[in-house]
């Protein structure tokens, strides 16, 4: 296994506009979308999404914080270089769920939307 390099972040509305138009994956604790960028740059990047329907500030905040981590974590690992990912919380389970739960669910999604 490649040692993880932390992923860059998308922050262009643009970047958000094009990757949700493409394939998604659901999960129970949260939402991936993913596109091969064709600029030939080798990075990852991933970007976060919390609607206001997870709850105030706080409920979102502690929701993207856990999707970060994740993102550090995991797709460090399993994402494919050259790839733009977002991931999209969900109301309660994304702040709530078991970590390593996500984790898994996290690995089991990035190979279903490369598969």
């Amino acid at each position: 296994m490649r040692p993880a390099k932390p992923p860059g972040t998308i922050r262009a509305r643009r970047d958000f506009a094009r990757l949700s138009r493409r394939r998604r994956v659901h999960a129970p604790g949260f939402a991936l979308q993913g596109l091969r960028r064709a600029d030939g740059d080798d990075s990852i990047r991933v970007g976060f999404v919390c609607s206001k329907k997870i709850g105030n500030a706080v409920a979102r905040n502690r929701a993207r914080r856990r999707l970060r981590a994740l993102s550090r974590e995991v797709i460090g690992q399993c994402g494919k270089p050259g790839w733009d990912y977002v991931l999209a919380g969900k109301p309660e389970t994304t702040a709530l769920r078991e970590f390593r739960v996500l984790a898994s669910e996290l690995e089991s999604a990035l190979s279903e939307l490369h598969g």
